[in-house]
Parts: structure tokens; sequence; C-alpha cells
């Protein structure tokens, strides 16, 4: 697969990314190195995942890249709601839906690529 940049999830996902940088702007100078760092990195890593495995040359590597992209997924799930109890962010609505939708598309295409790897395998 190439053309990752009309793949609606690395649109998304990039979507994240900017909304993750403008939430984080505001976050305490402590937090810096800590959370702001980590949640950047993790989701810098979602698009990055998915724009270098759909630029692989087989549907087991893409896939592998896509099971490394839902993990940052997690892991910023999971920050988020420590920035949400340490009442860093206030409103996490908009960074759930774009991960639940993130998820389910990124579910979506691993399924997609398992049958391109084993089409007789029912998933």
């Amino acid at each position: 697969m190439s053309g990752f940049k009309e793949l609606k999830v690395w649109q998304i996902s990039i979507d994240l990314v900017m909304h993750v940088y403008k939430a984080t702007a505001d976050f305490p100078k402590d937090e810096t190195y800590g959370l702001v760092s980590q949640m950047r990195r993790c989701a810098v890593s979602i698009p990055s995942n998915i724009a270098e495995g759909s630029s692989r040359n087989s549907a087991k590597e893409f896939t592998q890249f896509l099971y490394i992209a839902h993990g940052s997924l997690s892991e910023l799930d999971t920050q988020l709601i420590i920035s949400k109890q340490l009442g860093y962010i206030n409103d996490t609505v908009i960074f759930e839906n774009m991960m639940k939708q993130l998820r389910s598309m990124i579910a979506g295409l691993i399924s997609s690529q398992q049958t391109k790897t084993n089409p007789t395998n029912k998933i």
C-alpha cells in the first residue's frame, strides 16, 4: 500500500496530533519534559507508524506498524486520563471521540491486512 496521505486514518491521526500539541501548550512548565513530552511523542507515533507501515512491502509488515500505532493510541489515552485527573485538561470529549474513531479504523485496517496475508483465515 502506498499513498498514506490519502488514508483517512492517517489524516485523523494528524488532527489528533494538532489537538494534543494545542492542549499541552498550557501545561505547567514542570511537565515540559514529563507528561507533555510523552503525550506529544505518543501522538506523533500514531500517524508516523501508519505512514511507515503503509510504505512497507507487505501486508504483514503494515499490520505490525498498525499494532504499534494502536499501542501508541492506548498510551496516549492513558496519559489524557492522567492529565484530566491532574486538572491540566478539562474537556477530553474531542480526544475521546477521535481516539474511538481511530481505534475502530486501525482495527479495520489490521483485519483487512490480515485477510491479505492469509485469505483463507476467517477473522
